[in-house]
C-alpha cells in the first residue's frame, strides 16, 4: 500500500510538468504573438496560430464559460482523487491515461480561472479542424490511452456490476 502511495506522487509529478509545459507554451504565444498572427511551426502540417477560446473543443458551448471552469474542476479533483485512490484503474497504462487527462484539465483550468478564455495555438494546414493546445493534447491521447485499456484489459471496470 505504502510503495503504491509513493508511486502515485509520480503520476502527479508527471501531471505537474505537463501542466507546466501546457502553460508555458500558453504564455510564450501570448507574449510574442499577437491575437490572430499565425507562424509556420511545421511547413504544410502545423501552424502556431494565437486564438482564445471561451469554449470547449471546436468553441462548443462558448457562451458558458462559467459551466466549463465548474466541469474542469469537478473533473481536476475527480481524476486527481481516481489516481489516488486507484479508482478504474488496474495498471499503469490507465494510469497514464486519467494522469493525462488530468493534466490537460488542469491546464484548461487555469486559463478559464485566470483569463475566463483558453488560450490555442495549434492548427494543421493541412486540413480544416480546431485549434488546440497541449492542455487538449493531453486530454486526447489519456482519452485513447483508457479507452484501449478498458477495452483490452480483462479486469478493467465495465460499467455494472464492476467495482
Amino acid at each position: 500500500m505504502k510503495e503504491r502511495k509513493r508511486s502515485v506522487w509520480l503520476w502527479y509529478l508527471l501531471a505537474f510538468f505537463l501542466v507546466l509545459a501546457d502553460q508555458a507554451v500558453k504564455l510564450w504565444v501570448r507574449t510574442h504573438m499577437t491575437l490572430g498572427e499565425s507562424r509556420p511551426f511545421i511547413p504544410h502540417v502545423l501552424e502556431l496560430l494565437y486564438v482564445e477560446n471561451t469554449g470547449g473543443a471546436f468553441s462548443v458551448l462558448d457562451r458558458f464559460t462559467g459551466v466549463l471552469t465548474v466541469v474542469s474542476a469537478v473533473a481536476t479533483v475527480v481524476l486527481a482523487l481516481a489516481l489516488w485512490r486507484g479508482w478504474f484503474i488496474t495498471t499503469p497504462f490507465a494510469r497514464l491515461g486519467v494522469t493525462l487527462v488530468l493534466a490537460g484539465a488542469a491546464g484548461n483550468l487555469i486559463d478559464r480561472v485566470t483569463a475566463h478564455q483558453v488560450t490555442d495555438m495549434f492548427n494543421f494546414t493541412f486540413m480544416r479542424f480546431g485549434v488546440f493546445n497541449v492542455a487538449d493534447v493531453c486530454v486526447t491521447v489519456g482519452i485513447v490511452c483508457y479507452a484501449i485499456y478498458a477495452l483490452t484489459t480483462p479486469d478493467a471496470p465495465r460499467g455494472e456490476g464492476q467495482p
